[in-house]
């Protein structure tokens, strides 16, 4: 079980498994937020409280929703708009500094293509 919170600690999360990679995105809202994005089922994530004070926001094709805390600002996660998507992102620098060590950084070109730089 690996345990992940914002600043304040009023929006925590516990996630089954700690991530095996994580991703650096260089578009144009990621790259402004300066994540790490671990990807997980959104079964495998529990938040703590359950309905945590977060704000939203979504752009463009508004397929997903940016969640922050609301207290201390801190990027917590996005979550897919349509609940029949399976994924969801957990921003990975909210998770112990050793369990963050351990993951491999993949860098996604989400500016231009899509597809990942690093081989």
């Amino acid at each position: 079980m690996i345990e992940a919170s914002c600043h304040c600690g009023a929006v925590r999360l516990a996630i089954d498994a700690a991530p095996e990679t994580v991703t650096d995105c260089n578009c144009s809202i990621c790259r402004r937020y300066g994540v790490l994005w671990a990807y997980y089922s959104p079964k495998q994530v529990r938040f703590v409280p359950l309905e945590p004070a977060t704000d939203s926001y979504m752009w463009d094709d508004r397929s997903i929703a940016f969640h922050r805390c609301r207290t201390c600002g801190c990027v917590t996660h996005w979550a897919a708009v349509d609940p029949a998507r399976d994924r969801m992102g957990v921003n990975a620098r909210l998770m112990p500094l050793e369990v963050l060590a351990q993951a491999r950084v993949r860098r996604l070109d989400g500016a231009v293509t899509e597809d990942y730089i690093d081989d």
